[in-house]
């Protein structure tokens, strides 16, 4: 079974800062002293309204007890240990456990110290590769030796022939300095090129930075949807919410005209433009007010787009004081952090917080019904059920994945006990990669190493029509929930969720999979080594 996230030591530290003895806190919520000893040293779960009871007398929220805290560093610390160098060490679970319990900084600490290991080794890799396989390193790399040979050869000639003329010396001692000279400019271009790939490859850290800000703030942030709810009602006041609405609305607030463009229509875009767009479905031109819409994009990702901009024209106070509080440690993160703040609000503002819980509820969490009712796209739909946290009126507790058609994970927010790698591939038995040349939602009922079991479903997304001439854009989009909460979801209707022989084992990656006879396996740990199997 998964792990149970240790809470009893913070209700134990909470109780001794307000100078109240075990007997004491235990008379006041209705249990016994040794009950609470147990509570304390995480040997029994809490839930419910004793959970409220112990929370209110030591005046703290229900949400401060949750344990989801403790969960994220219990997953993260597993992750840690499934890492190939770090296979061998004997530590169970209940190690882990006791970590998380007693020394919870601790815990924190070696969490990040292996993030920024994963990030490093991600940096040397590609370096390595970059040298490897880069044509305009190799030619550098060529230029500089070709050069050394050069001022060698005539070093030698100098040092070795006596008798040299002194014309002759003066010409060798010229070929020398020109070919120094010459490889000191190739030098400085190849330190500037690297230094060009470090800054571009920074946002690994910076991105994970920012997921990692997302996760641990549970992606649910009660001030945007606030905010959400009142720029949808300053759009609504143009028309019925959708295209027309949000279009004259960006008019008549920000000046800011919406415009599509195709091949034809490229031409008429500024330069600067086109070149800052790459693969975006939107392209905002600030000097003229114009927000350029890919062609081919969809109704939905139109509409999210144009909302998206209203966030950020409207909302930038908001969204600003919402990144302060995420505490990050370079504008490059903090850059990342606004687009997906400003991607919050506008989700929010397709699907306004209230009515879409309630939909959600009502249709069972149906995806596809939920997509036609909002305009939304199920990639879109799946990213609005995962911010279902508000208290009270809470949605089923959903992890995310998006994969790119390689297979490289491009999105994910994890659930206590689903073990998901923070970079690269995932299992390769997950849905989110079978589902890939499918139409439809493929399902799964998982059951991960460490016990844990969820309902995994996965659909195959386009990102845009596909247009004469233009790549189809494809990505997978999975959704994952404990098996406890799959019967509250037509996901769960026709599976018999008791059924052992109906459950899949799986893992989080082959490289982090503690499976070692599972015959799917792709990639061996490093510190296993064994000959090929053909």
């Amino acid at each position: 079974m998964a792990m149970r996230a240790p809470i009893g030591i913070r209700v134990r530290r909470h109780r001794m800062a307000l100078k109240l003895t075990q007997a004491g806190l235990a008379r006041a919520v209705g249990i016994s002293p040794s009950y609470l000893n147990l509570i304390e040293n995480n040997k029994r779960e809490i839930g419910g309204s004793l959970l409220q009871a112990i929370a209110q007398h030591l005046g703290l929220g229900v949400e401060d007890l949750s344990g989801d805290p403790e969960q994220r560093t219990l997953n993260a610390l597993q992750e840690v240990l499934n890492d190939p160098l770090l296979q061998r060490l004997a530590l169970e679970q209940a190690d882990l456990h006791d970590l998380v319990a007693r020394f919870p900084e601790v815990a924190r600490a070696l969490t990040k110290l292996h993030a920024a290991y994963t990030d490093a080794n991600s940096e040397l890799d590609a370096y390595a590769n970059r040298l490897s396989s880069d044509p305009m390193l190799s030619q550098m790399l060529h230029e500089v030796l070709s050069r050394i040979t050069a001022m060698r050869s005539s070093a030698e000639i100098l040092s070795k022939m006596e008798d040299l003329a002194p014309k002759d010396r003066q010409r060798f001692s010229g070929l020398i300095s020109s070919e120094a000279s010459s490889m000191s400019e190739t030098v400085r271009g190849l330190a500037s090129y690297f230094d060009m790939e470090s800054r571009e490859r920074r946002t690994l850290s910076p991105l994970r930075e920012v997921e990692d800000a997302l996760i641990n703030s549970n992606n649910h942030f009660p001030e945007l949807e606030l905010l959400a709810e009142a720029l949808r009602a300053e759009i609504e006041a143009q028309g019925a919410f959708g295209e027309s609405a949000m279009a004259a609305a960006l008019e008549a607030q920000f000046g800011v005209t919406c415009r599509r463009w195709t091949g034809a229509v490229r031409a008429q875009m500024p330069a600067q433009v086109i070149a800052s767009g790459g693969p975006r479905p939107a392209r905002y031109d600030g000097d003229a007010k114009t927000l350029w819409l890919r062609g081919s994009a969809t109704a939905a990702t139109r509409q999210f787009q144009m909302c998206r901009l209203y966030a950020q024209q409207a909302g930038a106070a908001q969204i600003d004081a919402t990144c302060d509080r995420l505490d990050l440690s370079s504008p490059e993160a903090r850059a990342l952090a606004q687009g997906a703040l400003s991607s919050y609000v506008a989700g929010a503002m397709v699907m306004p917080y209230a009515q879409f819980w309630t939909d959600a509820e009502a249709q069972r969490y149906d995806i596809d019904l939920l997509s036609h009712s909002y305009t939304a796209s199920f990639e879109q739909v799946a990213h609005r059920l995962v911010t279902l946290r508000r208290e009270g009126a809470e949605g089923v507790p959903f992890g995310f994945l998006r994969s790119d058609i390689s297979g490289r994970l491009t999105k994910r927010f994890p659930l206590p006990g689903l073990s998901l790698p923070s970079s690269g591939f995932g299992c390769s038995l997950w849905p989110i990669y079978s589902v890939f040349g499918t139409s439809g939602i493929q399902r799964q009922i998982s059951e991960f190493p460490n016990g844990a079991r969820f309902l995994l479903i996965a659909k195959t997304v386009k990102k845009r029509v596909q247009a004469w001439q233009e790549q189809p854009l494809v990505f997978s989009v999975m959704l994952a929930c404990d098996l406890l909460h799959a019967g509250r979801t037509v996901y769960g209707q026709g599976l018999d969720l008791d059924d052992p022989q109906a459950r899949v084992p799986v893992g989080p990656s082959c490289l982090l999979c503690v499976r070692e006879g599972c015959s799917h396996r792709q990639e061996e740990a490093a510190t296993m080594m064994q000959s090929p199997t053909g």
